[in-house]
């Protein structure tokens, strides 16, 4: 028997570890210091330093940060008992996977390689060096999903029949400079969250079909997608992608729709919505018995929260915790593998209509 929905009691966060081990990080982009530095600074994990080539931008981030940037590669390697988080580009994840030490624990920025080839690599990698690595698809780790989850879990939804994600907003992607001239962009840098998300919460589709394309007032190689995943004749999936609609806020959307037998959920990801800064997150949730929507007070946000979640699972796999390390390589190649398919539908011809029948 269900019990009565109670929205205070839906798990938010991640337990953290006993003893948590010092964070050695890879690149010093933007994501570090809107995301992996707040987060672990806000759970109080410990970080050992950062290596970036680029020593004078590694310092200045690690000087805002309190910090230290090391002085070489090798020095970053040495850091006895570290948790490795790569937050590189996906081109750069193999070559510093091949030096870490064997039977290290890593955190690899997504998406988990620029294709499924390299996804093949990087796995491939991970299992001879006995490397245990987890992909940071961090979206499943955010407090307003882990409440979903355990929602669902909790019988409130029933069964879950139809998922919906609904984007139309405007993406600075001049933050990003790596991006420029890549060929793939959208599903593989953004919407790959998604996909992941879909995963966790449905398995693994049949199939999809998917059309990403760009946009005639920018150069950024695809910046909108439509998708549908293919779970049969029981569950309905869909995706709607859209980062140029660039027209103010007041019709600004990105949302998803959970839909079950039972109850439904709405999610509003604030993160998006005036990205870096952001708005806040929401979850909503219409529970089997209940007679109107609840929104659930959320105790955290995804940007930087669900960094520190995803973080403290991987810390507590390295320390026997945690019994299952959640988005590891090997789950995470499955997650590009759903990308890979994503982009060969898109390049595939749709199917044509007939022709108007002559008179």
């Amino acid at each position: 028997m269900t019990e009565a929905f109670d929205p205070s009691r839906l798990r938010q966060s991640w337990p953290r570890p006993a003893k948590p081990r010092p964070i050695v990080i890879f690149g010093a982009g933007s994501i570090v210091g809107d995301a992996h530095l707040p987060a672990y600074r806000k759970a109080g994990f410990p970080v050992a330093g950062i290596f970036d080539p680029n020593h004078a931008k590694a310092s200045a981030v690690a000087e805002q940060w309190g910090t230290v940037a090391f002085a070489s590669e090798n020095e970053a390697l040495k850091t006895e008992g570290a948790i490795f988080d790569l937050a590189t580009p996906p081109a750069a994840h193999a070559a510093i996977l091949s030096k870490l030490p064997e039977g290290s624990f890593a955190l690899l920025q997504k998406p988990m390689g620029s294709n499924l080839q390299e996804a093949t690599e990087i796995l491939s990698l991970c299992r001879s060096r006995g490397i245990q690595a987890a992909v940071n698809f961090q979206l499943r780790f955010a407090p307003m999903m882990l409440a979903l989850k355990d929602a669902i879990a909790g019988g409130h939804l029933g069964e879950v029949v139809d998922f919906d994600a609904w984007l139309a907003l405007a993406t600075p992607w001049g933050l990003w400079p790596f991006l420029k001239g890549l060929p793939r962009i959208e599903i593989a840098m953004h919407s790959i969250h998604y996909l992941d998300v879909v995963r966790d919460l449905l398995g693994n589709p049949l199939g999809v079909h998917a059309k990403t394309i760009g946009h005639p007032n920018h150069e950024v190689a695809q910046t909108r997608t439509a998708a549908i995943l293919d779970y049969g004749d029981r569950i309905r999936c869909a995706l709607s992608i859209n980062h140029d609609h660039d027209f103010g806020r007041r019709f600004q959307a990105c949302e998803f729709r959970i839909c079950g037998t039972q109850g439904a959920a709405y999610l509003k990801l604030g993160v998006n919505l005036d990205y870096p800064r952001g708005e806040p997150d929401e979850l909503w949730i219409k529970a089997d018995g209940v007679t109107d929507w609840v929104s659930v007070p959320l105790e955290g946000t995804w940007f930087p929260d669900a960094f520190a979640n995803r973080m403290a699972n991987l810390q507590r796999f390295a320390s026997g915790e945690d019994d299952a390390l959640i988005g590891s390589v090997e789950d995470g190649w499955q997650t590009m593998a759903l990308v890979e398919a994503a982009y060969q539908s898109s390049a595939s011809p749709a199917t044509p209509l007939s022709p108007l029948p002559k008179e």
